[in-house]
């Protein structure tokens, strides 16, 4: 007893590292603590921001069908990178489901882009209850969208500028998110 009691916090250490190396276990430890210190995104600089010129991308949806994103110009977009087997990817995606659920009929088209087999992600939407409009990558996005970092996420105004630009999990159903939104749908 005297031994537990005097390395008490080393032995916990052992355990949560054990936990971490543990693929049925570590997933969902990096969710929650990725859910814990995800923050609202927020706007990109003025000065900053880019503009989508080219929208000439080609697209999959999950039932075989092909769409280009040109087909968004115009609109106010959301534009999600992610994959089933990213922790940070999974933290936010119930924020996600919700500003779609909340916007989906509201003239914002929202793609979540994946290069991941439509099986395993058909797999992945069915297990978790999301029913977010998933899209496959044909080929790579516009250089303006392109992005090595998963997830990474999109605002796009209705003239292609693009308002937020985020890497890593974020609370995207936040209150700062949706005001801007609205005012995109304004303007």
């Amino acid at each position: 007893m005297e031994f537990l009691r005097k390395n008490w916090g080393n032995l916990l250490f052992i355990v949560i590292i054990g936990f971490l190396l543990i693929p049925q276990t570590s997933v969902p430890i990096k969710v929650f603590v990725q859910r814990l210190v995800s923050l609202s995104p927020s706007e990109v600089a003025e000065n900053d921001r880019e503009v989508i010129t080219d929208y000439d991308w080609q697209l999959t949806n999950l039932e075989g069908a092909k769409i280009n994103f040109e087909v968004s110009k115009g609109r106010v977009i959301v534009l999600n990178y992610w994959a089933t087997w990213c922790p940070p990817c999974i933290a936010e995606m119930p924020s996600l489901q919700n500003l779609y659920d909340s916007y989906k009929d509201k003239n914002v088209d929202f793609y979540f882009v994946t290069s991941e087999d439509r099986e395993v992600v058909e797999r992945f939407l069915q297990k978790k209850g999301f029913s977010i409009p998933v899209y496959l990558q044909s080929y790579s996005a516009p250089q303006v969208l392109t992005s090595n970092v998963l997830p990474t996420t999109f605002l796009i105004s209705k003239k292609g500028t693009i308002v937020m630009a985020e890497t890593g999990a974020a609370k995207w159903d936040s209150k700062t998110v949706r005001e801007t939104i609205d005012a995109l749908l304004t303007n």
